[in-house]
């Protein structure tokens, strides 16, 4: 027996065979950019896990750096300017 499958059926928590596994690696690789672009579909479970990490931090960075930029800009506009409106619908 594996240790992985020795480790689930001891400690009591629910599995998850192998094909979930292999079918959610699966939907990942579909939805990074790095991975998806690629010609070859020989993309280790390590290397894709790997890449969503990678690609979760990006996205994060990206998200800060928007709402600094957003920050910055309604610290310049007129709090009750049709400028300052938009944006406030635009965000809600």
């Amino acid at each position: 027996m594996s240790s992985r499958r020795s480790r689930q059926s001891t400690a009591g928590v629910s599995s998850i065979s192998d094909d979930q596994i292999i079918e959610l690696v699966s939907k990942l690789r579909q939805l990074l950019p790095e991975i998806r672009d690629r010609r070859s579909d020989k993309v280790s479970a390590s290397k894709v896990l790997q890449e969503t990490c990678n690609y979760i931090r990006s996205l994060h960075r990206e998200v800060d750096d928007l709402s600094e930029r957003l920050s910055q800009l309604l610290a310049t506009i007129d709090a009750d300017s049709a400028e300052a409106a938009i944006i406030r619908s635009l965000i809600m």
